[in-house]
């Protein structure tokens, strides 16, 4: 009997050997050293570390909104060390979707246009399909007139992961996407993003301080120190909390007592 070979991973982002670094001679400062890690399509990823780790400059390398001192990103097939600013531009608009902790959103405008904001800076058609079924399952449909300041800070945040998802970019970032959130708030954003996932084939990596938000995620990509110490899927928030403690208590990440167990 033949075994059916496992389907093949496509990759949403690649860094390859990412080196940051900043200063130059004695002062040089490594923000990332050498760093390697496949994201693949329709995966949830948390990036995770201390503080000073390398964290967000990874994400903001990964999403062209820095750039690396050496080594390349690949969003899909595309190495973002040979773009040009315009090209640059339009890659982070129509294949990329950002979920901040700051939310972004214009005041003086509807939800629905904050929505459709990038579309139609794009000068591209809203499906609008696919924007009706994004707006109902993030609860949204009768709170589409309304600006900002009339929302919730939940319904701020849902509003902004909807303005992610409706261009359907090949991936989503989320830079401490529930940092000034209260923890139902918070819940919410991260069932959204799991949704998104699950039920949308979406591909999210986000960058968070927060156990219980990591642990929403298949995957949890750990750095110190500006590189990849470990790389672990199926965690528990009690597990990240665990392996956290050890990397901020400069504990050896490879330490089997120290180290929570590989997952599913």
């Amino acid at each position: 009997m033949t075994v059916p070979a496992a389907p093949v991973r496509q990759a949403a982002a690649v860094a390859e050997n990412l080196t940051k670094t900043y200063g130059s001679g004695e002062t040089t400062v490594y923000a990332l050293r050498e760093v390697s890690a496949t994201f693949d399509r329709g995966q949830f990823t948390a990036i995770m570390g201390p503080s000073g780790s390398g964290k967000s400059t990874l994400m903001h390398c990964l999403a062209g909104l820095d750039t690396a001192s050496s080594g390349r990103v690949l969003i899909g097939d595309t190495d973002l060390s040979g773009l040009k600013d315009a090209a640059m531009t339009k890659l982070r608009r129509d294949r990329i979707g950002f979920v901040f902790q700051s939310f972004n959103l214009v005041p003086t405008l509807t939800a629905k246009e904050n929505i459709t904001l990038p579309l139609d800076i794009a000068g591209a058609a809203v499906d609008k399909e696919w924007f009706d079924t994004v707006t109902q399952r993030l609860g949204l449909t009768d709170r589409l007139g309304h600006r900002p300041s009339e929302l919730s800070g939940g319904q701020v945040q849902r509003v902004a992961c909807a303005r992610a998802l409706v261009g359907r970019p090949e991936i989503i970032f989320g830079d401490e996407p529930t940092g000034n959130l209260d923890s139902k708030s918070s819940a919410e954003v991260l069932s959204i993003l799991r949704g998104a996932v699950d039920d949308f084939g979406q591909t999210v990596v986000i960058v968070t301080h927060d156990p219980r938000a990591a642990s929403y995620a298949d995957r949890v990509v750990f750095l110190a120190d500006g590189q990849v110490v470990s790389d672990q899927s199926g965690l528990s928030a009690d597990d990240i909390y665990e392996y956290m403690k050890h990397l901020d208590g400069g504990a050896g990440p490879t330490s089997p007592h120290t180290a929570p167990t590989q997952g599913r």
